[in-house]
């Protein structure tokens, strides 16, 4: 029975009625697994320079409400929205007793990842977008979401041709 929970939260259990977010996700598909077809290539060019994408590694110190999963899903599609992306899945996991939050947005461009420590009011994203994406606009949403006290924010420019 627990595996059979566990399956269909993942979407992965035909028995089980699918979850909101794996209808809404998915409405079009026939597997049940969102299918991106197009010939474009993710890759761009800017400033000479032609790479993947670009990859944020986001630290928020002094963070609030970082067990709240609804909103923790709720931040993470509306700043994967507003940078350009297509949000093809997401699987977010509670733990207890801390409430911490561990997940992933799987986006069309790449991912949006995020694991919390609500006891050390910490968050570590990772946010990674292929093509015209843009994933600095996801961080006011962080900001207004968690009001964090501190953010610290890597770039690295993934698959550059040098």
């Amino acid at each position: 029975m627990a595996k059979t929970a566990a399956l269909a939260e993942l979407g992965m259990d035909s028995v089980q009625v699918p979850g909101e977010t794996q209808i809404r996700e998915n409405v079009d598909q026939q597997s049940g697994f969102a299918v991106i077809e197009n010939n474009k290539d993710y890759f761009i060019e800017r400033n000479g320079i032609r790479y993947a994408g670009t990859h944020l590694l986001i630290d928020l110190w002094g963070a609030s409400k970082l067990d709240d999963i609804n909103l923790i899903e709720r931040t993470l599609r509306a700043g994967a929205d507003e940078a350009g992306a297509t949000i093809l899945h997401c699987h977010l996991h509670h733990f207890e007793p801390n409430g911490g939050v561990s997940g992933v947005l799987v986006l069309a461009e790449s991912h949006i990842s995020i694991h919390t420590w609500p006891e050390a009011s910490f968050a570590a994203l990772d946010v990674f977008m292929c093509g015209d994406c843009d994933p600095h606009k996801a961080i006011p949403f962080l900001q207004d979401a968690f009001s964090p006290d501190r953010i610290d924010v890597d770039e690295q420019l993934r698959g550059k041709d040098v």
